[in-house]
């Protein structure tokens, strides 16, 4: 989303599944991963390996990116972001999310996958009543 720097500002919140027991735990390699400054390569290999996040998955999915894997199995056995995400939990609650993704565009609520050219179309549309 290049075309619009200066213009948007995305803002990841994390969404753990209930009920998949290694979601949370997923999160927690993902903000590990922001450590090291490869927090979208973990999310899109998370993505793509889903459901496989056990412990060990995470592990050797974060030695493919070439992280320090001391201190990302630290971060992730510590749960060092596990108020974050609890946070942002409670803040999915609060907002009536229920489905993953779910984008909110100057808060407009956009529910599930959508192309490209659709998220555009609502991006341009609220530039467009955004004053300069």
């Amino acid at each position: 989303m290049k075309e619009y720097d200066g213009r948007l500002r995305l803002v990841i919140k994390h969404y753990p599944y209930k009920y998949r027991d290694f979601s949370h735990m997923a999160s927690e390699a993902a903000m590990a991963a922001r450590e090291q400054g490869k927090f979208w390569e973990m999310h899109r290999t998370l993505l793509k390996k889903s459901p496989k996040l056990d412990r060990n998955s995470l592990i050797k999915y974060a030695g493919e990116l070439g992280l320090d894997l001391k201190r990302f199995t630290d971060s992730v056995d510590g749960r060092k972001y596990s108020k974050l995400i609890e946070r942002d939990k409670k803040l999915a609650v609060d907002l009536d999310v229920y489905n993953t993704p779910t984008f909110f565009i100057n808060g407009r609520k956009v529910i599930g996958n959508r192309p490209y050219e659709y998220l555009k179309m609502i991006i341009e549309e609220e530039l467009k009543g955004v004053k300069k």
